[in-house]
């Protein structure tokens, strides 16, 4: 009897190991919803629906946007880690609400790493620090060496307290020992139009934003934020040439709730991968500066970690909270 049992067993066991890569192959069976936290027409909704549609072509199924703004994401996460964990609800997640919120502290109904399950890094946005063109810097050692002649004299614009374009000036105030002093606005494009009326003399931001001003010599580009030369401005110097370890961007990536299948997580990272190594999607992404970076589960999971802490340092040295980042 027993012989019999542990045959059965087995197999079972090997219909099981069969039955696996079938399943993988034969996921999705119906169209898949993407939850997009952020409102159409943005970057990363350009995002989503770019790579999405790729997506979609090799799975013979369409990835369907959904947008749900709201609650500076939260509405839209929330919503993504209460979805049935089977690999047909999966939700795009950014820096901005998967480690920087959680490094500021605000309160969430989800937790990260707990409720969630890493598909990939889609992308990253490279920052550069810009300037207004009347300030006498070509270069970040010259912009720090200025700023200690000026100590808070030097006005930096962000998008908003607790933004990465934030974190990224403040970062550079410890590091460099000089101080910046912090003008927040509610969202980019003011805070551009000031820089560009010399209202406000540097900004950390993404090339979308600044480009067309660069273009004509209103605003002027002295260093980009990545850890090494990005493809959106292989030209570019960067800060870490003079601050080792500096590294200040914002990334792009998808994740599922927790409990979804491996077999479909596999099948959903090779596919985004696919689409991120089309030539056709990596030149569109960087003409919208956003670099293509294809990549596993685990690398995305450690990334969350790693930049949770990281900002969790910058955000204590600088004295900010959840509440001021309201």
């Amino acid at each position: 009897m027993k012989v019999i049992r542990l045959h059965q067993t087995g197999t079972l066991l090997t219909a099981l190991i069969v039955a696996a890569p079938v399943f993988a192959q034969s996921f999705p069976t119906k169209p898949i919803r993407l939850i997009v936290p952020y409102p159409p027409a943005g970057t990363t909704d350009f995002v989503a629906r770019e790579v999405g549609a790729k997506m979609g072509e090799a799975m013979g199924h369409q990835v369907i946007i959904d947008n749900r703004p709201g609650a500076g994401t939260l509405l839209g996460l929330q919503l993504g880690a209460a979805a049935r964990p089977d690999g047909y609800t999966i939700t795009f997640a950014t820096s901005s609400g998967l480690a920087v919120n959680p490094a500021l502290g605000v309160k969430m109904p989800f937790e990260p790493l707990r409720d969630f399950t890493p598909i990939g890094l889609l992308v990253y946005v490279p920052y550069f620090i810009v300037v207004n063109p009347t300030l006498p810097a070509r270069n970040i050692k010259e912009l720090i060496e200025y700023a200690k002649t000026q100590p808070g004299k030097l006005n930096f614009a962000s998008p908003g307290v607790g933004t990465p374009n934030h974190l990224g000036i403040e970062m550079l105030n410890q590091m460099a020992g000089v101080k910046f002093v912090h003008v927040p606005y509610k969202g980019g494009a003011q805070a551009i139009t000031d820089l560009v009326a010399n209202q406000v003399q540097l900004m950390f931001s993404g090339t979308p934003q600044f480009s067309a001003f660069t273009k004509v010599g209103r605003l002027r580009v002295i260093a980009a934020s990545t850890t090494k030369r990005t493809r959106v401005a292989p030209d570019v110097p960067l800060v870490a040439d003079v601050f080792p370890g500096f590294d200040c961007n914002t990334w792009f990536g998808l994740v599922a709730p927790t409990g979804t299948p491996l077999t479909a997580l596999t099948r959903l990272n090779t596919e985004m991968n696919r689409a991120l190594g089309d030539p056709g999607v990596v030149q569109r992404l960087l003409d919208q500066g956003l670099e293509a970076t294809p990549g596993t589960p685990a690398a995305m999971r450690q990334l969350i970690v790693s930049e949770t802490e990281r900002w969790r340092k910058v955000i204590k040295a600088a004295g900010i909270t959840a509440e001021s980042a309201k």
